[in-house]
């Protein structure tokens, strides 16, 4: 796993479902979408977990709602308040956000293509490169390993933790696509 210095105390969970991470896919992004009721329940579930197995000193999130939602709850059960950074959100998606997977790979098949090989310079068009995510991401963690205290649980989005590992990964984040992180899955630096 990837890792600030040795043993960070970090440990990244993804938000927990939201109708536009099931089937027809939509990209999200920046887009401000809320926990459905699947979501409610897996944050719940990763309340349990994180107050049984992880026991984290200090809580973190994106400051979206999918994000924070998941974070609130499980905040609640841990007795922490959740801190929002702009930072962890995930990847600006620009002209793609909103819109079905399919539908971007029917209207722009070179572009789908060109997302689906990742890299470092890939850019959404109108939005950001993953480089600046991997960079905006890696600062907001190192900023937040230097505060703590640790261990810290920082509640993000699927695209920021695939950023984060892809740093240890010598194919950098030409590998992004090789990594996946479930709804309200747990990943430890």
């Amino acid at each position: 796993m990837a890792a600030l210095a040795g043993d960070s105390g970090l440990l990244l969970a993804r938000h927990g479902q939201t109708d536009d991470n099931v089937e027809p896919l939509r990209f999200q992004g920046f887009r401000d979408t809320p926990l459905n009721a699947t979501g409610h329940a897996q944050a719940r579930e990763l309340a349990e977990r994180v107050a049984v197995e992880l026991a984290p000193r200090s809580l973190w999130c994106s400051d979206l709602t999918r994000a924070a939602q998941t974070a609130e709850i499980v905040g609640e059960r841990i007795g922490l308040e959740p801190r929002p950074d702009t930072r962890l959100r995930e990847g600006n998606r620009g002209e793609w956000e909103g819109r079905l997977f399919a539908d971007v790979a029917r209207a722009q098949p070179d572009a789908y293509a060109a997302w689906l090989r990742a890299g470092a310079a890939f850019r959404f068009p109108g939005g950001e490169s993953l480089q600046e995510q991997a960079d905006r991401v890696w600062e907001a963690l190192t900023e937040i390993r230097a505060r703590g205290p640790l261990p810290a649980l920082v509640v993000c989005h699927r695209g920021c933790i695939r950023t984060v590992l892809c740093r240890d990964d010598p194919r950098g984040l030409d590998a992004f696509h090789d990594y996946d992180v479930a709804n309200t899955g747990v990943v430890a630096l």
